[in-house]
């Protein structure tokens, strides 16, 4: 799969002033030289030249040259910077697949970086984030992850397991190997014990960094008529959610994202919570227990001017989650630590709040930290190997503990994308003396 020569449009396929056809593999400099007046190819080099279709010529273009070992998937690559249009720009695609290219997968130039060793699969990871990025502080994530953020963070944790793995293999193969310390079960604790608090302290900071990075789930929830919908379009700034005076006019969830200064809100507005006998306010109610459940964060909204036994029942139901008490109508009547008018746009109480509660976790963006579900998930896993091992500390052989640990390895392995065996093959013979 390696060998062939892949292309594919890298911009947008739109009308634009440029647009970049993309190739990589063995052929690229010979298929560039068939399609334009190219004679002679200098690597790391901008050639202006014109594309051709036998006699016809297509575009005129400035054409960048990689050498192997030099570009972004470590092979010969070719990048042709044409003009914009879309028609021009699926005829030169057209004719690098009809002079011997294949038309690459989605992904697959990153995925040839990983292969042939430029990223780790985290940094490819990082890539796709950036791409994908919608927020200034989803995108300090990913060029941190790109320059190596998640090898920085983990690699230490790595090392000292491949240590003790490397030593305990040592026992058990070469008994008569008197030089290294015997690992015993006491002796390994401590370091257990260590790498389950760094795997906890990385989850923990990687969950809350993930929070403000890609957002609260945010329900705003309170009796009917309170101004939840008038709150939802006051953070918007604009009119999504139907605003009256009628009780019970949300049925349905409605949704919208709202980027404040330290945190971005995924809001869902819900139906009024109360006793009712109408059949489709009683589906709505329903499906706002369901959105409650699922929150990361809750924002009740009170009627300053009327409150009642239904409001103090909200927040006692509440009051173990994330819960935040927002009094409304404070032109009538101010409450609370957070009073607003959301029918005047008077929620700067509310935006302040929140911006001062998620200020702190901002800041993760500039420390090393898993930035993604699938670094989290591999963790996690790996955490719960190491506590398994810990469990088995006080009745296990040093024998079996090795396959609970060869285990946790193996999952942060995962996250750079490595091949756990060969790597700790290789560490344990750099570090014994095993020939003697």
């Amino acid at each position: 799969m390696l060998n062939d020569t892949i292309c594919a449009i890298s911009t947008a396929v739109k009308d634009g002033a440029i647009s970049i056809v993309r190739m990589s593999g063995d052929d690229s400099f010979a298929i560039i030289r068939k399609i334009s007046d190219i004679e002679e190819i200098r690597p790391n080099t901008i050639v202006y030249t014109h594309i051709h279709d036998k006699d016809e010529i297509i575009d005129e273009v400035l054409v960048s040259f990689f050498a192997k070992g030099h570009s972004y998937t470590k092979e010969d690559m070719v990048e042709i910077n044409c003009h914009g249009g879309i028609y021009v720009t699926r005829l030169i695609l057209n004719l690098l697949l009809e002079n011997g290219c294949r038309l690459a997968e989605p992904g697959e130039f990153t995925k040839r970086a990983y292969l042939n060793g430029r990223i780790d699969l985290s940094k490819a990871d990082s890539i796709n984030d950036l791409i994908r990025a919608e927020s200034s502080l989803q995108a300090r994530s990913a060029v941190r992850g790109m320059s190596g953020s998640i090898e920085r963070l983990i690699t230490p944790l790595m090392d000292e397991m491949k240590d003790i793995i490397a030593m305990i293999e040592v026992n058990i193969d070469y008994p008569e190997y008197e030089d290294e310390v015997e690992m015993t079960n006491e002796v390994i604790r401590p370091h257990v014990e260590k790498w389950i608090e760094d795997a906890k302290q990385m989850i923990d900071k990687a969950e809350r960094f993930r929070v403000v990075k890609d957002g609260l789930k945010t329900v705003i929830i309170g009796k009917p008529n309170v101004g939840k919908s008038s709150l939802l379009n006051a953070l918007l700034e604009k009119d999504k959610a139907i605003v009256t005076d009628i009780a019970g006019t949300t049925r349905d969830l409605v949704e919208g994202k709202v980027i404040l200064k330290n945190i971005t809100l995924n809001l869902i507005d819900t139906a009024g919570i109360r006793d009712t006998g109408e059949e489709i306010e009683k589906i709505g109610i329903e499906k706002t227990k369901e959105a409650i459940e699922e929150a990361d964060l809750i924002i009740l909204v009170i009627d300053a001017s009327d409150i009642d036994d239904e409001d103090r029942k909200l927040m006692e139901r509440y009051k173990d989650r994330n819960l935040l008490v927002v009094y409304n109508k404070s032109d009538l009547n101010r409450m609370g630590e957070i009073s607003i008018s959301a029918r005047n746009n008077e929620i700067r109480e509310l935006t302040d709040h929140l911006n001062e509660r998620y200020k702190d976790d901002i800041s993760l963006a500039d420390e090393d930290i898993l930035n993604n579900e699938r670094q989290i998930a591999l963790m996690k896993s790996c955490l719960r190997e190491l506590e398994t091992m810990e469990d088995h500390l006080d009745s296990d052989t040093t024998d079996v503990l090795v396959t609970d640990l060869d285990s946790a390895y193996h999952y942060l392995c995962q996250i750079l994308g490595k091949e756990y065996q060969e790597d700790l093959i290789e560490h344990m013979f750099a570090n014994f003396c095993l020939g003697k």
